[in-house]
């Protein structure tokens, strides 16, 4: 079942319309640090706008656990929202969403007097206890508010909480622009790809990448593998990896995985201590052997695997990409990540469909300043590994299992996106 698009949608003027953002960036001094994820949701926000919908944003912040916690509140956020859409974004004070009656009339009246086309954002919808989980009467509560739901969040479509799923029950629920290009990008990737597709695996938990590995294996034409991944494989294998990053737990996943032919270990490793004061080169043996010395660790994959793991680039049709090769934040060891990221934005934008995702991964294309040749940078971390590694991500079938096109509704209130007499009803209907 295809997802409804609100692209789709007719007649938004003067529509409530409650938007699923994810704007939880990093936040100093009432600065935002990073302002990508508020970018990436522009397009939704200022399509609505457009079509003088009245915008009604939702999104958490940190990790408050249904508290409120004064410096996870989203004034600033909804401040500099602001300044990139150049007009104001008023915050509805929202305590920690317990709806008296005192609150309720607050927020009708909020909402009744806004404009076509203003946006507004509630506070952090985690000071809710009732979020996380989906519990109580919160989805219902603020769905009261809305005549349509629009879910524009895509790293935060694996949670099934109140504000991803729960409203969906309640309204007629579409994607957001955002939201329908990663699930488009990601799709074309896992269900279409063409051939040759390489797959580069990093990062340093295993446990979240064996799952992708898994499931990819049957779909590329190669995996090439660096990060912990390679360090646990090592490990398992029997090398004295020193004090490398392992995971321990997964030594029989890495060796099963590792054994593939489609999968492209590195043939050599840069060791050394974690400050980058000393480092050395090593050349990986087929037999097991002492690669790390005491003190040591493997922080980075070789020039011989750079050669090696850009031959496969080139020639790629599909890449998709999450996880740096080493411990790129420290010199000299981020040469190997820095000389992948390279090879994938060249290769990326006309020559091979180039997907990148989780956050090191994007910090390493932005720091050889060649993001703008990827096909698609995806705001989700967890979301995307789930997604790659086959799982059906809760944000997106509560989109697929909403009956809007073939449910009628009923409000009392004058600007409802739907409304019905005794006589006569109406709905508003797809695009064919």
């Amino acid at each position: 079942m295809a997802i409804k698009s609100i692209k789709q949608l007719r007649n938004l003027t003067g529509k409530r319309v409650l938007v699923r953002v994810d704007f939880n960036v990093p936040i100093e001094r009432k600065k935002i640090l990073d302002d990508t994820r508020l970018l990436a949701s522009l397009p939704t926000i200022e399509f609505l706008i457009k079509n003088k919908a009245k915008i009604i944003l939702i999104s958490h912040l940190g990790r408050p656990d249904g508290k409120i916690v004064r410096s996870l509140k989203m004034d600033a956020i909804a401040a500099h929202l602001g300044k990139l859409l150049k007009r104001k974004v008023k915050k509805l004070e929202t305590g920690n969403f317990k709806f008296n009656q005192k609150r309720r009339n607050y927020f009708e009246k909020q909402i009744d007097k806004m404009h076509p086309g203003q946006v507004v954002m509630l506070d952090n919808i985690r000071f809710s206890s009732d979020e996380e989980k989906n519990t109580g009467t919160l989805a219902k509560e603020i769905s009261e508010f809305g005549d349509i739901f629009v879910m524009d969040g895509f790293s935060v479509a694996h949670r099934a909480s109140a504000s991803v799923v729960g409203i969906a029950e309640h309204l007629p629920a579409y994607a957001g622009l955002l939201l329908r290009e990663e699930i488009k990008g990601l799709e074309r990737v896992t269900k279409f790809p063409k051939k040759p597709f390489v797959a580069i695996m990093g990062g340093i938990k295993v446990a979240t990448k064996a799952p992708v590995i898994k499931n990819l294996l049957p779909k590329v034409s190669y995996i090439l593998i660096g990060g912990g991944i390679l360090n646990t494989y090592l490990y398992a294998r029997g090398y004295k990896v020193g004090d490398s990053i392992v995971d321990k737990g997964y030594k029989s996943d890495v060796l099963k995985f590792g054994g593939d032919r489609k999968v492209i270990l590195p043939v050599d490793v840069i060791v050394g201590t974690k400050d980058g004061k000393s480092f050395r080169l090593v050349d990986l043996k087929k037999k097991p052997h002492q690669v790390c010395k005491k003190g040591e660790a493997i922080f980075d994959i070789g020039p011989q695997s750079i050669c090696l793991f850009s031959s496969y680039i080139k020639k790629a049709q599909t890449i998709v990409w999450n996880g740096a090769m080493g411990y790129f934040e420290q010199e000299p060891y981020n040469i190997g990540t820095f000389s992948v990221a390279r090879s994938v934005a060249s290769r990326s934008k006309g020559k091979a469909f180039g997907v990148i995702g989780g956050g090191e991964t994007i910090q390493a294309m932005e720091d050889v300043q060649m993001s703008e040749y990827m096909d698609l940078i995806s705001t989700g971390g967890g979301a995307l590994l789930e997604f790659l590694s086959g799982k059906n991500l809760p944000g997106v079938v509560a989109l697929k299992k909403n009956k809007s096109r073939t449910t009628f509704f009923t409000t009392k209130n004058k600007n409802s996106l739907f409304s019905a007499t005794s006589s006569k009803k109406k709905v508003v209907r797809d695009k064919k």
